[in-house]
């Protein structure tokens, strides 16, 4: 009897790993597709010459709003939308998060832009792999990271007024401790949700849980890019 108990209790375990799997392939999918869309977008933006049209432009400070809301629509109501709306609210965030990030071309070379995003990569690969394999529980590292990034939110505001350059390289190490955290902690969310039993929800569930699941990494490679190119960036001038 307590061999059967045993042989069921592990191929419940195997279900629900091969289950988190297969969901975990989907996110990470959706969020490398999001990135080549913005990668392509931004570099296109910079090439035709457009990024320094947009820049000069209202319509700059326009596409920022549009992004913000696009975020926080999609965040609020990922379980009421149809799972192609949600896929292209965050399509749709991706070509216009493409078109605002194409002006990092104009302060810095082509060259540090490529190394930095292949340090991100390998930052960002690796605090995912530790959410993945480690067994602490993240949630309250999560919630840590969490103040952290409201208070990096609240200091680059007022280092609007102040102009800070110490005020400016703090907020820079200290966002890039933030995303590495968040990085670890979502990918463990992720993982816990596919283990958890979406897999069995269907086919809209599972397109929804992706999507959302998809654009917190999309944020937070995207947020560690952009903290990291602040050290690393070679500028054009």
């Amino acid at each position: 009897m307590q061999t059967q108990i045993d042989a069921r209790s592990i191929t419940v375990a195997q279900a629900r790993q091969e289950a988190s799997t297969i969901f975990l392939a989907k996110v990470f999918n959706w969020m490398a597709i999001g990135l080549a869309v913005t990668g392509v977008v931004a570099y296109l933006t910079a090439e035709s010459g457009m990024a320094r049209t947009l820049i000069a432009s209202p319509l700059f400070l326009i596409l920022v709003l549009a992004e913000l809301g696009m975020v926080f629509f999609l965040s609020a109501r990922i379980d009421k939308i149809q799972p192609a709306t949600a896929t292209g609210l965050f399509l749709g965030y991706s070509l216009l998060n493409g078109l605002t990030l194409s002006v990092i071309f104009l302060a810095y070379t082509r060259a540090s832009i490529a190394s930095t995003f292949l340090v991100t990569a390998g930052m960002f690969g690796a605090m995912a792999i530790y959410g993945l394999v480690t067994k602490r529980d993240l949630s309250g590292m999560g919630s840590f990271m969490f103040m952290g990034l409201v208070g990096i939110l609240l200091a680059s505001i007022v280092n609007i007024f102040l102009k800070s350059s110490g005020l400016y390289w703090a907020i820079s190490a200290i966002g890039v401790l933030v995303f590495v955290g968040l990085t670890a902690y979502d990918v463990q969310k992720i993982k816990n949700i596919g283990e958890e039993g979406i897999m069995q929800q269907g086919e809209s569930a599972i397109r929804r849980g992706a999507i959302i699941g998809a654009l917190a990494l999309y944020l937070d490679f995207i947020n560690l890019f952009l903290m990291l190119l602040r050290f690393f960036g070679g500028s054009r001038d």
